[in-house]
């Protein structure tokens, strides 16, 4: 069926009757719980009332997915509310249309081609470095100390050198990241604003978070050799508009939130789950282990894919209808309706996934994903500026891993779900127990990870 911004008459998918506060409250609390009970009444697609995003459509089928993430922003473009009420106005995530267009194009070559590759050294590094301090043989959870290594990359990936500004900063933002994802559930105002004010003190940090930024902006352009540099700043304060333009400080103050807050929780919380995945499957790791010291990747890059297909950290992306209506499938969604596309429901889809509850990595082995059914990132116009630094982040963070450490395994149950705001990640954390391995022919120092000799 064809894109549509003609007037037609509305047809909606059916939904619950439930009052519109029972439904948020279930979304709040049981997310996943409660669109996966609604897909089994009503189907692949389902209507909500959900504050703070009003009228919502929920999608689940691949080929609605498809339609959506290829329908002109002018049909469908950005929802509202969005990710731009805690990143800032001058995000990514809050510009639509044109503005998003032009946008997208100046943050695209930092995270492309030889600029990507760099980043290599630096991600293998900080992650012997975190993982130096680890205790040999007793249990620990790994989402925190991952969050160290993706954080301490993402900061030297777009500020380059280290200082006192950056390691304030290492203490700012885990704060913020984590105020600010759950202020984003939540609608504006109300009685829990009135009482413990969290956007006060979330704006608090931001004021300070700006301070930084700017001065080390201002350092950035007095730097004679600024032209050399590949860090994101650089790139960011140097880049221009198609009309000449320079991108305001406040918008590259935004823009650099919007990377250092998306580009380490999500990626560390999907390594926590593929610890916690590696670990109650032996064989697996086994195979894994023999592939990386033969010098291999294939299944190491599907394990990648499997851990984000089965345990995706983010379980919804939306749009809003912009056009009079919009034609998705049988259905005709009127202006102002959202449209909710829900990852997880997508991808444990049977039809295009057999035995998907399954956690299997050699269904990606030769075999790349279908862009509209494995969607951790987003798809069409709106996917993931960083998917190819996080996709690499997460290849070189686990062949360090295997390379250095043995992974002990379990049979203790999988960890369950618990939701952190925004991502989803293992309850307990993904607890692993780790120990050192003995490779021949390889000289480690783990005291600093720089002195690494093959």
């Amino acid at each position: 069926m064809t894109e549509s911004a003609t007037v037609d008459t509305p047809r909606l998918p059916p939904g619950t009757r439930l009052p519109a506060v029972l439904q948020s409250f279930g979304m709040l609390i049981a997310r996943r719980a409660t669109t996966a009970a609604m897909r089994r009444r009503y189907g692949p697609a389902f209507s909500l009332r959900l504050p703070p995003f009003g009228k919502v459509v929920v999608v689940s089928d691949p080929a609605m997915v498809k339609q959506l993430f290829t329908t002109k922003p002018a049909i469908a473009g950005n929802a509202e509310p969005n990710l731009g009420r805690v990143l800032g106005d001058g995000s990514i995530f809050n510009l639509d249309g044109e503005a998003h267009r032009q946008r997208r194009k100046l943050l695209t070559p930092p995270f492309h081609g030889r600029r990507l590759k760099a980043y290599e050294g630096l991600m293998a590094e900080e992650a012997l470095r975190e993982a130096a301090t680890w205790p040999q043989g007793r249990e620990i959870a790994t989402l925190e100390p991952f969050m160290r290594i993706t954080l301490n990359i993402i900061l030297r990936a777009v500020f380059g050198a280290r200082g006192k500004e950056l390691d304030e900063l290492r203490e700012l933002l885990p704060r913020m990241v984590q105020l600010g994802s759950r202020l984003a559930l939540l609608p504006e105002g109300g009685l829990l604003h009135a009482v413990v004010n969290p956007r006060g003190r979330y704006q608090g940090l931001r004021r300070r978070y700006d301070e930084i930024v700017e001065g080390l902006i201002a350092d950035a352009l007095a730097d004679p050799h600024l032209e050399d540099r590949d860090d994101v700043l650089a790139m960011l304060v140097q880049s221009r508009y198609e009309d000449g333009e320079p991108m305001s400080h406040r918008h590259v103050a935004d823009e650099l939130f919007t990377l250092l807050a998306a580009g380490h929780e999500t990626t560390a919380t999907t390594l926590a789950w593929t610890v916690e995945r590696l670990r109650r499957h032996p064989r697996l790791l086994q195979r894994l282990v023999d592939e990386v010291d033969a010098g291999g990747s294939e299944l190491r890059h599907a394990t990648i894919l499997e851990v984000q297909r089965t345990r995706p950290v983010i379980v919804a992306t939306a749009r809003q209808v912009k056009a009079p209506v919009m034609r998705l499938g049988e259905w005709v969604i009127p202006r102002g309706y959202g449209v909710m596309v829900s990852i997880d429901l997508v991808q444990q889809d049977e039809s295009v996934f057999p035995r998907a509850r399954r956690f299997d990595p050699d269904r990606f082995v030769g075999a790349a994903p279908d862009m509209y059914a494995w969607i951790p990132y987003g798809g069409g116009t709106r996917r993931c500026v960083g998917a190819a630094f996080a996709t690499l982040e997460l290849d070189v963070v686990l062949r360090t891993l295997l390379q250095e450490f043995e992974l002990r395994t379990t049979y203790e149950p999988g960890e369950r779900w618990h939701s952190r705001g925004v991502a989803f990640a293992p309850a307990k954390g993904g607890r692993a127990v780790v120990s050192r391995r003995s490779t021949p022919g390889v000289t480690v120092d783990l005291r600093d990870p720089r002195t690494i000799q093959a």
